[in-house]
């Protein structure tokens, strides 16, 4: 390792007039100064290049002014090395609007997703992102599915969706260079438990996963339910140190799913800071423009989870099933302060 060594006034003044040529005391301060500034550099630079390089960018970079480039992921070999540029390791959220279609491909009910075959969802998404696109500035736009593979019973028990549906859907996705989204509903169990039945996707590098604490409940559809800060710290970490375990490269989004306040209690205690998984607080709910704008308001108050994302509703023509009125269009979408970074589409 590099020593840095101490600088002395005295003996370059010294130098200084035998050579012929004396400087002054400020003079020599501000080349003191220079030299002390460049030794810490390197100092800090050898001393760093051991250990890989932060894959978190301070919350900053995430506003769309300051975002530099697209690209989300390094090759496997660069993050092991800890090599690449700094804007290899920005992620798919810095620059760009994220457009999914929502539901199971197991339920017409649950979403415009599971009404659909997948070869035209992909097209309607594209279709929708291509009108964000638009409307975004210079931002790109990024076409996903967002299935639900965990879905809440009564009683709080779990349907899963077969991993055959959730294969085809994730190998559809790469050939579109679409993303895919697994979410789990949590129901009566633990948010950890939840957690380890959908991390095993991310082997795939187009997944990214979801909670959804509206259905951390043993009555869905009857009351809403709730996940406290510490449990979504947790899946946080979890994810996070299953990404670094497994040497998955890049860094991963976690969608959290919010309309109500007791669905994050002590949302004030929520850290979104990990190295490889970024947090988006999504507004959940339908309703009409006003009413979804004061529910994404709410949301923005919670500067601890800057990423946001926001949910828009299809009018299905089930009975019972709620939907926007109007529904917003993408430049009113824009227009949200934060921009979201991700919208939804039931």
């Amino acid at each position: 390792m590099l020593q840095r060594k101490s600088f002395h006034a005295d003996t370059l003044m010294m130098f200084s007039m035998q050579k012929g040529c004396p400087m002054s005391r400020s003079i020599v301060r501000s080349i003191g100064i220079c030299v002390i500034l460049l030794q810490t550099l390197v100092f800090v630079l050898s001393a760093g290049a051991s250990e890989p390089p932060s894959y978190r960018l301070f919350p900053a970079m995430y506003l769309k002014q300051n975002a530099g480039r697209i690209d989300q992921t390094m090759s496997l070999s660069n993050y092991q090395s800890g090599g690449g540029f700094l804007w290899d390791r920005i992620p798919l959220v810095a620059n760009n609007t994220i457009v999914a279609y929502y539901g199971s491909p197991a339920s017409e009910r649950m979403g415009v997703l599971g009404r659909y075959p997948k070869e035209d969802i992909a097209r309607m998404v594209k279709e929708t992102a291509q009108q964000y696109n638009e409307a975004n500035g210079r931002d790109g736009v990024i076409s996903a599915f967002y299935l639900i593979y965990g879905t809440c019973w009564p009683g709080g028990e779990i349907g899963y969706l077969d991993e055959k549906t959730v294969l085809d859907y994730i190998r559809f996705a790469q050939q579109e260079d679409m993303l895919v989204f697994i979410d789990h509903q949590i129901g009566k169990y633990p948010v950890r438990e939840a957690m380890e039945k959908i991390l095993p996707f991310l082997r795939f590098p187009n997944v990214h996963l979801a909670i959804d604490p509206e259905w951390r409940t043993l009555k869905p559809m009857k009351e809403i339910g709730s996940i406290t800060a510490a449990e979504l710290n947790e899946a946080q970490d979890i994810m996070e140190e299953y990404i670094e375990r497994n040497n998955i490269p890049g860094i991963r989004m976690l969608v959290v799913h919010q309309f109500a306040d007791k669905m994050i209690q002590s949302r004030q205690e929520v850290r979104a800071h990990r190295d490889r998984v970024i947090l988006i607080h999504t507004a959940d709910g339908f309703g009409s423009p006003g009413v979804k704008k004061a529910a994404y308001q709410r949301n923005a108050a919670a500067e601890n989870m800057p990423v946001k994302g926001f949910k828009l509703f299809f009018k299905s023509g089930f009975p019972f099933a709620g939907f926007d009125e109007p529904l917003m269009i993408p430049s009113e979408v824009m227009q949200l302060e934060p921009r979201p970074t991700l919208i939804l589409y039931q």
